[in-house]
């Protein structure tokens, strides 16, 4: 790959990262949420409550950043934090009453904006783009995203 190419490539992901944080920005400031925050709460939704640092691993982040959102969305009354019954050094994250209440409305938030994100592509550009992302992934971190 020439440098051309190599740049265009880099420019279109930067552009579009930037872009679709935006976006997601836009969808979810009417929540109350910040970008990140998200994934935490849809975490917790789907697998039910986690240490921090599992939380961290499945988000991609780094602990501190997970403490600064958990705290956030501790004061927003969305989870609770307690001590792990069997690791003194871990912390217990989940979804209060009011988080699970926001879940309905998150998840269509989630679609609508990957809805926006893709609205200019057909279904199997959709299907094309999703499994080349999840490839874009697997090579950046080493090893495969399942399908």
């Amino acid at each position: 790959m020439d440098f051309a190419e190599a740049d265009a490539l880099i420019q279109a992901i930067r552009t579009v990262a930037i872009r679709h944080r935006a976006l997601a920005e836009k969808r979810l400031a009417p929540l109350g949420l910040h970008t990140g925050q998200e994934v935490i709460l849809l975490e917790l939704d789907a697998n039910g409550p986690r240490t921090q640092a599992q939380l961290a691993t499945s988000s991609g982040c780094e602990a501190p950043t997970i403490t600064h959102s958990v705290r956030k969305l501790e004061a927003a009354g969305l989870v609770t934090r307690s001590p792990s019954p069997t690791d003194g050094r871990a912390t217990i994250v989940d979804l209060t009453a009011q988080g699970r209440r926001l879940m309905p409305t998150l998840r269509q938030a989630w679609c609508a904006l990957a809805e926006e994100t893709t609205a200019m592509l057909s279904s199997t550009d959709h299907a094309t783009l999703t499994a080349a992302l999840a490839d874009l992934a697997a090579g950046l971190s080493g090893r495969p995203v399942p399908r």
